[in-house]
């Protein structure tokens, strides 16, 4: 079978239309592709290229035909940042709303400081890496191309970890993430803890300078703290905490945010976590920081409490789902910041749509649930100013924006 491949999906995948049938998938694939095949259903199985896209590019990474971490390497940047772009653009549509769109900003390759990786024990050692395209084999990468080179630099510890704490028969996820004291490290699925295994764990953490291990759930090791800088502050993150995945494509998220708002006297930021944009919005203004997780608004206090010369921040821990800060709770506000999780913040919204607040910086990973969020707050007097596409997720179909929304 014969198929040209008309667009991408929101995964990434090459949709091809077959006379005489629906959709046909074809992963790793670039729109105007001619690629033959035998039609399995809605799939084209062993696919091969017979014209090649002219945005089609050699892998940079040399485990990207076994690995699934990364859906488009075979594409050039241009062609991603278009289709990155278009993905919101199409979500917009179908809103029936249009707005400019500001330069594209990029995570560099070899950025990522958090990632999730898999192992478990074999008979010959450690496997560890990320899973095959959808199956549950695990593909060792040692040479990723998305990683940071100080992530890639502690896999001889986490592989030691694996081996001390791990099963044959059960798979551990291991979340990692770089701080100033040295990775953290998130173990679960590992063996249940007793004194032998404590001990080897503490003396593992020791040996390969991490700066804390939480083992399902309970904290065996601490080292050093794992601090994170925020603009002026330095955060101590709860275990396994939220955290944008670069620091490159947290700056640029940042800048957006700032270039939304404006000078400003006093703002809201919902959905604050450990604060992002709290903590270095802060040093020019006063920001009230609402999150529904107690332990990242303890973290994002006490960061602030320590760091001089920020206006004043103030928190509150809110579950905004079930709770939304009110219109008349907005009322002494001259702005916001919003940054839910990809389901959006239908409710938040509506009571912000409600509200007085003149500026709106609206960040999100999800341009589906952003576009119906986007529509409720036009739908009640504000104007959609702009949008900005961050690609902090190189290499994946995984989006995110910064827009600006304020009322005439």
């Amino acid at each position: 079978m014969i198929v040209t491949i008309d667009r991408l999906g929101h995964l990434g995948h090459g949709i091809a239309r077959a006379p005489d049938s629906g959709p046909i998938y074809v992963p790793g694939t670039l729109p105007g592709e001619v690629i033959e095949g035998t039609q399995d259903g809605d799939r084209l199985l062993d696919p091969k290229i017979v014209t090649p896209s002219v945005d089609r590019v050699k892998p940079p990474c040399r485990h990207a035909r076994t690995c699934g971490g990364c859906q488009l390497q075979h594409a050039s940047d241009s062609f991603v940042a278009r289709w990155k772009q278009d993905v919101v653009a199409t979500a917009l549509a179908a809103q029936g709303l249009t707005a400019p769109f500001l330069p594209l900003a990029a995570s560099p390759a070899r950025s990522r400081r958090r990632a999730t990786l898999s192992a478990r024990r074999t008979k010959s050692g450690v496997l560890m890496g990320f899973h095959a395209r959808a199956s549950d084999m695990i593909v060792e990468v040692p040479d990723c191309q998305l990683l940071h080179p100080a992530l890639l630099a502690a896999f001889p510890g986490l592989q030691a970890l694996v081996a001390a704490g791990g099963s044959r028969t059960t798979e551990l996820s291991l979340q990692v993430t770089l701080t100033r004291g040295g990775p953290d490290v998130v173990v679960t699925g590992g063996k249940p803890l007793d004194a032998a295994l404590r001990l080897d764990l503490a003396r593992l953490v020791e040996t390969h300078a991490f700066s804390r291990l939480t083992w399902d759930g309970e904290t065996v090791a601490l080292r050093d703290r794992p601090a994170l800088t925020m603009g002026p502050a330095t955060v101590v993150p709860p275990a396994g905490s939220f955290l944008q995945a670069t620091q490159e494509g947290e700056a640029a998220l940042l800048h957006a945010v700032r270039e939304a708002l404006g000078p400003q006297k006093r703002i809201v930021d919902l959905f604050s976590g450990i604060g992002t944009f709290t903590l270095p919005l802060a040093e020019t203004m006063e920001v009230h920081a609402l999150e529904g997780d107690l332990a990242m608004t303890k973290a994002l206090d006490l960061a602030a409490r320590n760091t001089p010369n920020l206006h004043r921040v103030s928190t509150e821990t809110r579950d905004l789902f079930r709770r939304p800060l009110e219109p008349d709770e907005l009322l002494t506000f001259t702005g916001a910041v919003i940054d839910p999780p990809r389901a959006g913040a239908e409710a938040q919204t509506d009571r912000l749509a409600q509200s007085k607040v003149p500026v709106i910086a609206a960040v999100s990973c999800n341009p589906v649930t952003f576009a119906r969020d986007a529509r409720a707050l036009t739908d009640k007097g504000y104007r959609l100013d702009w949008v900005r596409v961050v690609d902090q997720f190189r290499w994946s179909s995984h989006v995110e924006l910064v827009a600006r929304l304020s009322r005439p």
